[in-house]
């Protein structure tokens, strides 16, 4: 199984970068974030056209979230409902099952700054993803998305430079250790314990040629997926050329 997660930050907007990755990839599953349209204007029909079928959670201009799957897969059971999220009426969340896995694509929110009521809101909305990660234990899981979390400082170009900020502060990153303690392994770091790589970079001052990026775009995986892992990693091409998202996409790939 390929799975593969990308912030498109619109998915209007990345349509073409989106489908040239389906086409060169051909992914079984992918999870998408900040796709930034209404329920009305999700591009279903394009997607068909690509052979993919998607389960969406669309809320307008913020946020947004899908999970894409081949045509020849179903996706079951779709909920975006998480237990105790903070900001129900943004669409952050979405699951279903594929293929016997459970599959959750996750836009968590950024947090802007410690001191601003959205820093809350950011660690409330983990702490109620640890909670649907414990109800959800026990079958082959993966929660892939943008975390906007840094792991540890190897994940980050210049620590020093993130003191006092969001992304890499120790109550974040305790939680999303408590969304690993439910039982999930970072699936980067399983197959890529040492690599320094990113998948986020400013579109601001060059960052992406210069290498000043974050890591913050994770797939969490149960054990019987972890154990199957093959490869990780991002794909560069995708970060540059034509009005390309701030974001890289991610792959993991998966023995059957």
């Amino acid at each position: 199984m390929l799975l593969a997660t990308w912030n498109v930050n619109s998915v209007r907007a990345r349509l073409p970068r989106l489908l040239e990755f389906l086409d060169i990839h051909a992914p079984d599953a992918v999870c998408l974030q900040e796709t930034k349209v209404a329920p009305e204007t999700f591009p279903h029909d394009e997607l068909a056209a690509a052979g993919y079928h998607a389960a969406d959670h669309s809320a307008g201009q913020w946020a947004g979230v899908a999970i894409l799957a081949r045509h020849d897969a179903a996706l079951d059971d779709v909920s975006t409902d998480l237990p105790g999220n903070p900001l129900p009426e943004e669409a952050r969340w979405v699951e279903a099952t594929l293929n016997g896995v459970r599959v959750a694509s996750v836009y968590v929110v950024n947090g802007r700054a410690l001191d601003d009521p959205m820093y809350d809101a950011k660690l409330a909305f983990l702490d109620a993803m640890a909670e649907r990660t414990r109800a959800l234990s026990g079958q082959p899981l993966a929660i892939a998305g943008d975390f906007n979390i840094a792991p540890a400082d190897i994940d980050v170009y210049d620590p020093e430079a993130f003191e006092g900020a969001t992304h890499t502060s120790e109550p974040e990153r305790e939680r999303l250790r408590a969304i690993l303690d439910a039982g999930l392994a970072d699936a980067f770091r399983v197959v890529e314990p040492d690599l320094v790589q990113h998948t986020w970079w400013d579109y601001r001052g060059g960052n992406f040629h210069r290498g000043l990026g974050l890591r913050i775009d994770l797939a969490l995986v149960s054990p019987d997926l972890a154990s199957r892992l093959r490869e990780a990693g991002f794909d560069r091409d995708f970060r540059k050329g034509k009005k390309p998202s701030d974001h890289a996409p991610v792959l993991f790939d998966f023995a059957e």
